[in-house]
């Protein structure tokens, strides 16, 4: 017969290490913001946690792979909501205009911010980092929306077209304003009113360009 506690033991040895894997998360995060990806090291990390240096290259093996690491786990939440949001079945106005709601409100975070300004400082010297951000940020973000463009296209919402430029060109759209602004230090903050004025426009405009003849807006 199986001790009670014996079965239980190896799922709280894994809480335990998830539990540490996203403390190394959360530090490194900060770490790479702060002081930029040059400059952080694995050593650098590995003292701010403290304890033995092997556990955090148990976790991770390079700087490359945290860095992977760290910006699933900024952006997973996102992309789980971004899926929740592109419902095939609702008004397809409302649910692009949620989209671009949503994708402002993410952008122009400050740790958003602070990433983009770290990719666009270094990324040129460092294409792996540049090349892992692409990756999970942007390029997911828009096989998301050009998966459901598509759809919309199948089911004569839109018109025919390249669902994935249009992705880009709504993406696009979507961050011209406000979160350009911020981006470029032209504003220290964005209002609700700016993202909701941004996202009404970017919809609209990408309505005009790909919405069905005679469709709603």
């Amino acid at each position: 017969m199986t001790c009670p506690e014996k079965a239980l033991a190896p799922s709280r040895r894994e809480a335990r290490r998830l539990d540490r894997r996203q403390t190394i998360l959360e530090v490194a995060a900060r770490h790479f913001l702060e002081n930029g990806y040059a400059a952080t090291s694995m050593s650098a990390i590995a003292a701010i946690l403290g304890g033995s240096k092997g556990t955090l290259w148990n976790h991770f093996p390079s700087k490359e792979e945290l860095f992977r690491a760290v910006l699933e786990n900024a952006t997973s939440t996102y992309r789980a909501r971004l899926s929740e949001i592109l419902d095939p079945g609702g008004d397809l106005p409302s649910t692009l205009h949620r989209t671009a709601l949503s994708l402002l409100e993410k952008v122009t975070s400050p740790e958003a911010i602070a990433l983009h300004r770290l990719i666009a400082s270094e990324g040129g010297r460092f294409p792996e980092m540049s090349r892992i951000f692409y990756e999970m940020a942007p390029s997911h973000t828009r096989m998301l929306l050009a998966r459901f463009l598509e759809g919309a296209m199948d089911r004569g919402q839109l018109r025919r077209d390249d669902p994935d430029k249009a992705a880009r060109v709504l993406m696009r759209l979507t961050t011209s304003g406000c979160h350009e602004l911020l981006l470029l230090s032209q504003i220290e903050r964005v209002t609700p009113q700016q993202m909701e004025s941004d996202a009404t426009f970017a919809v609209d405009i990408f309505l005009r360009a790909y919405g069905a003849e005679g469709m709603a807006r």
